[in-house]
């Protein structure tokens, strides 16, 4: 299946609860989504609307015969932005990246194997 493509799009906070919502309970119908955003938030019918439109016009949902679901999942979602914010604040390179944290936090051995145990896992893959 082809990667979907969509904007470099950051949500905001409110934004980021509302995917939540629908990650958590989807695939779920448009109106249980009201219900649900109206117990959770407090918004009117139009608030959630206006959100949904939103989210769906970058592809990250979809809302077809009142069903809505994600065209990509939160671990996908996150990935991109992860991939996103190294490409635009180090350049692209994990090294530095990585390099960032060492002066202000010790790795402990558990996150060093974990780290390793993650590229060791890349390195078979290719």
């Amino acid at each position: 299946m082809d990667e979907i493509q969509f904007p470099d799009y950051n949500m905001t906070e409110a934004e980021r609860k509302f995917a939540d919502l629908i990650w958590k309970n989807e695939p779920i119908n448009s109106g249980d989504l009201v219900r649900l955003c109206a117990d959770r938030f407090a918004w009117k019918k139009s608030t959630t609307y206006t959100f949904l439109k939103k989210l769906c016009d970058q592809r990250l949902f979809q809302n077809i015969d009142a069903t809505v679901s994600s065209l990509i999942s939160k671990d996908e979602y996150l990935r991109i932005q992860s991939e996103q914010f190294v490409e635009t604040n180090f350049g692209g390179s994990i090294p530095r990246f990585l390099a960032a944290f060492v002066p202000k936090k010790k790795i402990s051995k558990a996150e060093y194997e974990e780290i390793m145990r993650i590229i060791n896992e890349y390195e078979e893959e290719k």
